[in-house]
């Protein structure tokens, strides 16, 4: 269905990680390298610029301040009402360039590792891995074995935790145990491309499907149930906001993977209300 789309924001570059956050939604324009937020009628504000690398997944702590990543010089930057400041450095702990992120309600970090550096490089295989970072600053590997682990999400009880692998063409679908181990509970769904995702109040999940120009639901059984076509656009991210959780954010961007490697692109925000409220981070 491409019905009930709204477009609140065009003419962006490149528009990543989405998280609403005290009424507003934030995310980043990667190849701007800023950080932004906007309100459901589409009052823009920029809050802060990075000069040294390109940002991507956002993450919020419990206290308010925002997480996020900078892809190549493998950082956690915080910005608070102070500005940007450094909140960890993955640099001794990444095995390749680090994309997507999380934040729970613990104030734990989830971070992609994609294994390799970028641009992929041919026949990189299952060689990505999840990194956590605990709110005291200590980092370890808690999963690997990912083809290209793209939008992570994580459940409002912290018991499960999702994450798109690229490269796998479908969802790696984890238990979460106290201590923050992840055991692979399964894979779910089949679609091409899948980028950033977020979780609903029934366990399924929105995915962005870059290459099928659409965001995608997927029930907890792996079927799909849901489609929100973006035709002649590639789906890059989403996430559940508004008052009550049931506005869908989607971005995209008018572009291909041969014109990123030439910073073509022109990124998009449309909004959809569906059925069923968000549940956890994002």
């Amino acid at each position: 269905m491409t019905a009930g789309l709204t477009t609140i924001l065009d003419g962006g570059r490149y528009f990543e990680g989405p998280r609403w956050h005290r009424g507003r939604l934030w995310f980043v324009d990667c190849m701007a390298r800023t950080l932004l937020s906007i309100s459901p009628s589409g009052d823009l504000q920029e809050h802060a610029a990075v000069t040294d690398d390109t940002p991507c997944g956002l993450g919020v702590l419990p206290d308010g301040d925002i997480v996020m990543l900078t892809m190549f010089r493998k950082r956690l930057l915080r910005f608070s009402d102070r500005g940007l400041s450094l909140y960890a450095d993955l640099s001794e702990v990444a095995a390749g360039t680090i994309d997507d992120m999380i934040v729970d309600g613990q104030g734990r970090a989830w971070v992609g590792d994609l294994g390799f550096n970028l641009p992929p490089p041919e026949g990189r295989g299952a060689v990505g891995r999840i990194i956590l970072v605990m709110p005291d600053g200590s980092a370890r590997v808690v999963a690997d074995g990912l083809r290209f682990p793209n939008g992570i999400a994580v459940s409002s009880d912290h018991r499960r935790l999702v994450v798109a692998e690229m490269d796998g063409a479908g969802l790696a679908d984890y238990d979460i145990a106290p201590d923050g181990a992840l055991s692979l509970r399964g894979r779910l769904g089949h679609m091409s491309d899948p980028d950033g995702i977020c979780l609903d109040a029934d366990g399924a999940v929105w995915v962005a499907s870059f290459t099928e120009d659409a965001f995608v639901r997927i029930g907890r059984d792996g079927v799909e149930c849901a489609r929100i076509n973006v035709p002649g656009r590639r789906a890059l991210a989403c996430a559940l906001g508004g008052a009550e959780r049931r506005t869908l954010f989607c971005l995209s961007a008018e572009t291909s993977y041969e014109e990123l490697r030439k910073g073509k692109s022109v990124s998009r925000i449309d909004v959809v209300e569906v059925d069923t409220a968000g549940d956890g981070y994002p």
